[in-house]
């Protein structure tokens, strides 16, 4: 469950900051995972940014390194949820 709710925190952060990736790299700094029920079978895991993308973006433009937090959501097929996780991401600016 960890590696599905990390790969979904950097599927929505390469969505949300790729055209930045000229200028900034995206990195995981910390997360957390809480483990609520059994995931049996096919689960899923929904991500969102806990922040603007814009507002991460105006201050990597002030020269800053932003963080951002990203929540996710497990779910098993019949729409329980398996665990719910956060991921703190920055955008580390090249150079």
């Amino acid at each position: 469950m960890f590696t599905l709710g990390e790969s979904a925190s950097g599927a929505i952060v390469l969505a949300a900051f790729g055209d930045q990736l000229t200028r900034a790299v995206p990195l995981a700094v910390s997360a957390d995972i809480a483990y609520k029920k059994l995931a049996m079978g096919r689960v899923t895991a929904t991500a969102t940014l806990g922040r603007p993308a814009a507002d991460v973006i105006a201050e990597l433009d002030a020269g800053q390194r932003p963080e951002f937090p990203v929540a996710i959501a497990i779910q098993r097929e019949d729409g329980a949820v398996t665990g719910e996780m956060t991921v703190v991401w920055t955008l580390r600016p090249n150079g």
